[in-house]
């Protein structure tokens, strides 16, 4: 993974948030059965706080507390979301200036956010692509309920991207 590829997922975020820009806005937090985290904000709320778990708390020690609270979902609207995904970008281009002749040298230490002191040894690299494939995973089921609320959402792939 390097800086350009990036600038892919990046785009098809993009597409997405267009995407949800135009929904209703009770559909954009509509619960929808099926789904893990059951609506199309707490999908991508889920999605940020990925990125500042493993990015931000684990690879930088950025943040100790990465994670939203439910109880505060309902306070967080898509433009909310976007600038949650500019300080996303701002750790993702850190761990590539910080770590760019060692993404495959792990780090090993405890996971901030968990109780009880698990200690795991990651690569950069392996969690950078993990916060990338979990990213459009959830990305899929955002389309999935958008279509089971009856939307066409557009192509969401790297290869509907431009460039």
């Amino acid at each position: 993974m390097n800086q350009t590829e990036y600038e892919w997922v990046k785009q098809t975020r993009e597409t997405v948030f267009e995407f949800c820009s135009e929904l209703e806005p009770d559909d954009f937090t509509r619960q929808v059965d099926g789904f893990g985290f059951q609506s199309i904000r707490d999908s991508l709320v889920h999605i940020s706080d990925c990125y500042y778990a493993w990015l931000g708390s684990y690879i930088l020690l950025k943040t100790k507390k990465p994670l939203t609270a439910k109880d505060d979902l309902a306070e967080i609207g898509l433009d909310e979301i976007k600038v949650r995904f500019n300080q996303v970008d701002a750790f993702v281009n850190e761990v590539f200036e910080v770590f760019s002749n060692h993404m495959d040298v792990p780090i090993e230490r405890e996971i901030p956010w968990r109780v009880g002191g698990e200690i795991i040894s990651m690569t950069p690299a392996k969690l950078l692509m993990h916060v990338i494939t979990h990213e459009f995973h959830h990305k899929g089921q955002i389309v999935a309920m958008a279509r089971q609320m009856g939307y066409e959402p557009p192509n969401t792939d790297v290869l509907g991207t431009r460039g």
